[in-house]
């Protein structure tokens, strides 16, 4: 492994520059969170670092030998292939010993008579046991189920767009390289597969860079933060709370020299009007620095300037109303029995596991489907905006401008002033430059960011919101946040985001794909840690995964039977030398020099332990 250097990397898209002379190192083993607002070009410069793209000018130094894995937004995986295909694509030797093993053992479970298949079944093992990768297998096998991919025959045309995300995100996992280039890896994903993607990016020993939305996960998986902002890099030491603790400081220095610019500049125009006149080389050089002080006021860049104080329509006192509601869809139970009320300030969030039927009551709930049965109602005076998860029907050949007109020419702000769409547009980070684009020339995440502002500019007083955090910065994030905390209307939001949950929701609603549906009071990371407690107190301990098995037994092969013969004495002696080694720690007293070098050779002789249990019971089963 070694250092991921990048110097003087420029890029631009059409008039729009991405990249302007951006240089970073990513060191051995370092975790970078990488962020900015939607169109300044993270994805393309993750996309440039993979190569998959070009930069027009600049160098990334890495070896021959340095392995780069990379996670797009949107895998690109052959429809043909199937999920085990896809999964076990890689050429390394461990893997293609894997992948034949895995091929063996499923033939032999399918005809276990066959000396053939008997034959391939005894040479791939041997092989695995040789290379040494029944770690790895199981390995494999525990990212494919913590990511929810049980189904390895089915084709990858046959899945979801979240599906194929998954099983890409599984792919570079397994690749194991030594950089890792994930763009967004939480989206779509349920809460119980980011908490473990969290811990395993926190253990991960390779290099990885990072985009991701997810405050928490940037919380627990980085120490360090790149943030992309006006075609270069601000790299801020530390996690996502150092990060806002530096920038505060460092806008607050920006401030300060920015009055001291804004003084000179008035002074400088103040000698300006009066008429100055270019005839002395002391009165061009006063010119000069006037006009490049001008440039720097000019392009001082705004801070907080993103923010929603949008008027909304009245709100009545009843809202949405749900009386014995079925709600049933291709056979699958969504809602049975469901009674309930949302009232006028309501923030609910409504959770639940991947395929629960989230967007389906979503979709209900704006009248895009029929309830199966019971009664649900909405109040006269309900003006509902529905934020899918996708947009798809955004007019892609229609101007930006022209898309917010079309609702209106000016909108109400709180305050009672009115402002016109072109302001609006501005306020919501859209330079006047774009106005006039084609709505197909902006980014995923710009593309999010207008369509969200045509919703609230309708004045809606319930909104319906699908998922909102999937490709938004998290500066959009957290205004959506503040407006959502001054919002006078009601509001259900389906989410993975923990933090944004968390953050702007004080109820739960929680589907469990069968029907029934529970509600919390509280925020969600408290539901978690409740349901967590529940899960420990109620689950008996599981025994350890090991690679997966036929039914049918064989019989051990010469090694494993010496294996077998020697085993229980290097477990016993193994747990003599750890409680030596306990009783050696507690001697140490204040020594603890001494104390950490025993208890690091304590770790290691632990996991020794545990290997050594988990390869015994694994030999037992042949016994």
């Amino acid at each position: 492994m070694e250092d991921f250097k990048v110097i003087d990397l420029h890029k631009t898209y059409g008039i729009k520059t991405l990249l302007n002379g951006v240089s970073f190192t990513i060191r051995q083993g370092e975790h970078v969170g990488l962020i900015g607002q939607n169109g300044t070009g993270k994805s393309s410069l993750l996309s440039i670092l993979s190569r998959q793209d070009s930069a027009d000018s600049g160098i990334i130094e890495t070896s021959s030998r340095y392995r780069i894995g990379y996670l797009k937004q949107d895998p690109v995986l052959n429809p043909e292939h199937t999920v085990f295909q896809a999964v076990y694509h890689e050429d390394t030797p461990l893997l293609q010993t894997i992948t034949r093993y895995e091929r063996a053992l499923g033939d032999l479970e399918k005809d276990a008579h066959s000396l053939q298949f008997q034959k391939a079944y005894e040479e791939a093992e041997q092989m695995m046991t040789r290379l040494d990768a029944w770690q790895y297998d199981v390995k494999i096998k525990t990212i494919l189920t913590k990511l929810g991919i049980t189904h390895l025959s089915q084709k990858i045309s046959e899945l979801s767009g979240g599906q194929r995300k998954r099983i890409g995100l599984a792919q570079v996992l397994i690749q194991e390289p030594d950089l890792l280039l994930l763009d967004e890896p939480t989206n779509h994903l349920d809460y119980d597969s980011i908490e473990w993607l969290e811990q395993y990016l926190a253990d991960y020993k390779g290099s990885l860079l990072l985009v991701t939305h997810d405050r928490y996960f940037l919380e627990r998986v980085v120490s360090k933060i790149f943030e992309l902002t006006q075609g270069r890099i601000d790299v801020y030491e530390g996690n996502y709370q150092t990060y806002l603790s530096q920038k505060a400081e460092r806008i607050a220095l920006q401030e300060r020299f920015h009055e001291k610019q804004l003084k000179r500049y008035t002074s400088e125009l103040e000698w300006m009007r009066k008429g100055a006149k270019a005839r002395t080389t002391k009165q061009q050089a006063r010119i000069g620095r006037f006009a490049s002080l001008e440039e720097q006021v000019k392009q001082k860049q705004t801070t907080n300037t993103l923010e929603l104080s949008l008027e909304g329509s009245r709100l009545g006192k009843k809202v949405l109303t749900f009386e014995q509601v079925d709600l049933v869809m291709h056979g699958h139970s969504i809602l049975k029995q469901f009674d309930y009320i949302v009232q006028t300030h309501d923030c609910i969030g409504i959770v639940g596991n991947n395929g629960v039927g989230k967007s389906t009551l979503l979709n209900a709930i704006a009248g895009l489907l029929p309830f199966t049965s019971g009664i649900y109602s909405m109040g006269e005076t309900v003006k509902l905006a529905y934020y899918k998860q996708l947009s798809d029907d955004l007019p892609n050949e229609k101007r930006v401008i022209s898309y917010l007109q079309e609702v209106a020419e000016e909108v109400d702000l709180k305050g009672g002033e009115r402002v016109g769409i072109a302001e609006l547009l501005e306020t919501f980070l859209f330079p006047r430059s774009t106005h006039g684009t084609l709505i197909k020339t902006l980014s995923g995440g710009e593309k999010r960011r207008l369509y969200l502002l045509r919703l609230l500019i309708e004045k809606p007083n319930v909104l319906l919101l699908d998922e909102p955090t999937n490709d938004l910065d998290i500066d959009t994030l957290s205004v959506l946040e503040d407006y959502l905390d001054n919002f006078s209307g009601a509001t259900l939001i389906v989410s993975h985001d923990r933090y944004f949950l968390d953050r702007v929701t004080d109820k739960l609603i929680i589907l469990d794909g069968q029907g029934h549906v529970d509600t919390y009071l509280g925020s969600m990371s408290d539901y978690l840690q409740s349901r967590q407690t529940t899960i420990e107190s109620t689950t008996p301990i599981k025994e350890a995964e090991r690679p997966r098995r036929r039914e049918n037994k064989r019989k051990m092969t010469y090694h494993e039977q010496k294996e077998w013969e020697s085993i229980e004495d290097d477990i016993m002696h193994l747990e003599q030398t750890i409680n030596t080694l306990q009783t050696e720690m507690a001697q140490c007293g204040s020594d603890f020099e001494t104390l950490q070098q025993l208890h690091l050779q304590l770790d290691a002789l632990n996991d020794q332990l545990v290997e050594k249990m988990e390869r015994w019971e694994y030999l037992s089963e042949l016994t």
